[in-house]
């Protein structure tokens, strides 16, 4: 019986083509679309993934404000920031925090998906988040990113 010999390739920089997708938020449920973003960041939708290397490809993430949650998280999902001074502990409803910066929401869901490494903060940098319709990235001919 012969052998045959398939080698596992592994990823780098000359195997890796980056990718420009474009999400619009527009009544998506917010873990769900980030889930899906988190996944095409680390590369996972890749055949060549490797994951101790980034593999993966830009987002752009357009009517962040348009974002919905279900159930009653919109009043009783909390985000705490902690500044390590005693009494320094600040927390912020969902609604509140969708009416003064929607997409920071949606950065603190997929960044709360990737890892957290030196690699995950590389990844993190090419997630590019815009409430309107419109985003400065139109040369990088995005194609759209089902969520």
């Amino acid at each position: 019986m012969r052998h045959l010999s398939f080698k596992t390739q592994s990823a780098n920089e000359k195997i890796v083509k980056r990718d420009w997708y474009v999400v619009d938020a527009t009544n998506l449920t917010l873990g769900r679309m980030a889930s899906k973003v988190a996944s095409v960041l680390r590369g996972k939708n890749k055949a060549y993934f490797t994951p101790h290397f980034d593999c993966g490809d830009n987002v752009i993430i357009i009517n962040c404000s348009k974002v919905i949650l279900t159930g009653k998280k919109m009043d009783d999902k909390e985000y705490q920031t902690f500044s390590g001074y005693p009494g320094g502990r600040k927390v912020e409803m969902a609604r509140d925090m969708a009416a003064r910066n929607p997409g920071l929401m949606v950065e603190r869901a997929v960044k709360g998906m990737l890892p957290k490494n030196r690699l995950g903060r590389a990844m993190y940098k090419k997630l590019f988040v815009y409430d309107g319709a419109e985003h400065p990235h139109k040369a990088q001919t995005p194609k759209p990113l089902s969520a």
